[in-house]
């Protein structure tokens, strides 16, 4: 029997086409690995004008925010999702539509969307994403928050789809007198390798300019905030012997810059390189796959995108031993914790193996993102949940 069409509407990311951002590229993913053409994708963009545009089949609205600091990502999930509600109302061929909200900013107004949504006959999927209350980029307040407004999320949402097994038990055992629905679906990874050779251009070019040489870094790969662990690596790094550079590719924070030079003093340090950002996602694999190594900082679950992705393209991943990064390295990666001398050690200690057990790393590796994190299979996954009429439990 023919299923009944699919109208699914994602609010809460930048938008596709994706630059970067571990929830823009999930998007332009989903979008890209669609293969059933029963279901319908509608995705918010933030801009600075309204219009619609198409991308890889879906329908794409750009939306004007103004820049209002911390509350802008707030302000846009608010009318996106207003948008699309409209959008339903004056389109009534659309029949029980979903909502699908990729992170908890908005719990204090959800209560208003979901009368709305319910009078369409639709539902609200939530994404909670990761802990975004324990980031400590936030001040004490925005913390505060960001707790209460994922608890009232969890209540609304009709269902949870959680990037992480970590993130689907702590939902469940937090909020347990919701009884909520979750399922657990995580991003994904591309296997192919780069379309770059290792003598091309543009790599060579780039590895010139930021004075590094293939296989002779390791990488480090995430936004500079503080939950990344930039201050111990750094800090290890460089009490380490290492032969190697390290090489920093994140975004542009000054300030957090600045305390760490005041506090470790890398600029003493002629091996310590912030590289800037690289938007060319063929370049950055190439990048990856020709590190030395990979150290992988990140506290705050779920499935981090920069591991799978590191995973998908380096042999010898370093890991951070937080619960988030075991469950998705298991016994392809090494783990280090932040006791002083830890990480030191743990580079010292791989520079120093032998070529098969880097091989045997990198296969294992491989073997773990084709067998669970393949953009087919988490794309399918939630094309079964979009499709599947009623009946959770």
């Amino acid at each position: 029997m023919k299923r009944e069409r699919r109208w699914c509407f994602i609010i809460g990311s930048k938008g596709i086409p994706a630059h970067y951002g571990g929830l823009e590229t999930f998007v332009e993913k989903l979008t890209q690995y669609s293969t059933n053409e029963q279901i319908s994708y509608y995705v918010a963009r933030m801009g600075t004008r309204d219009f619609w545009y198409g991308y890889n089949g879906a329908k794409c609205f750009s939306l004007a925010v103004p820049d209002i600091g911390p509350a802008k990502a707030v302000y846009y999930d608010l009318k996106a999702l207003q948008k699309c509600i409209d959008y339903c109302k004056t389109h009534p061929y659309i029949k029980k539509p979903i909502f699908y909200v990729l992170a908890c900013r908005i719990g204090p107004f959800i209560h208003f969307f979901k009368k709305q949504i319910r009078r369409l006959d639709g539902m609200l999927y939530v994404n909670p994403d990761g802990h975004e209350w324990m980031r400590q980029k936030w001040c004490l307040l925005i913390r505060k928050y960001w707790k209460f407004s994922e608890r009232l999320m969890v209540r609304s949402a009709d269902i949870l789809i959680c990037d992480s097994k970590n993130i689907e038990a702590y939902i469940r055992a937090a909020y347990v007198k919701y009884m909520p629905c979750t399922f657990y679906i995580s991003y994904g990874a591309d296997l192919s390798p780069s379309v770059l050779a290792d003598d091309d251009p543009k790599f060579l070019g780039w590895c010139k300019e930021k004075g590094l040489k293939a296989k002779g870094y390791y990488l480090v790969v995430g936004r500079f905030v503080p939950e990344n662990s930039f201050e111990t690596i750094i800090r290890e790094f460089m009490v380490s012997g290492s032969k190697y550079d390290l090489a920093i590719i994140t975004t542009s924070n000054d300030h957090f810059l600045k305390k760490l030079e005041r506090k470790l003093h890398f600029s003493q340090d002629e091996r310590i390189k912030f590289v800037g950002s690289v938007y060319d996602q063929e370049l950055l694999k190439k990048i990856r796959e020709n590190a030395y190594g990979y150290l992988h900082g990140h506290t705050v679950g779920g499935t981090n995108p920069s591991l799978l992705e590191a995973l998908s393209s380096t042999d010898l991943n370093l890991l951070l031993d937080v619960r988030f990064n075991r469950e998705v390295g298991k016994d392809s990666a090494l783990y280090w914790d932040k006791t002083p001398g830890d990480l030191a050690a743990l580079i010292d200690r791989v520079e120093k193996m032998g070529g098969e057990e880097k091989k045997r790393l990198g296969r294992l590796a491989k073997e773990r993102v084709a067998n669970d994190y393949t953009w087919e299979k988490i794309c399918a996954k939630y094309e079964e949940i979009f499709l599947k009429d009623g009946g959770w439990s």
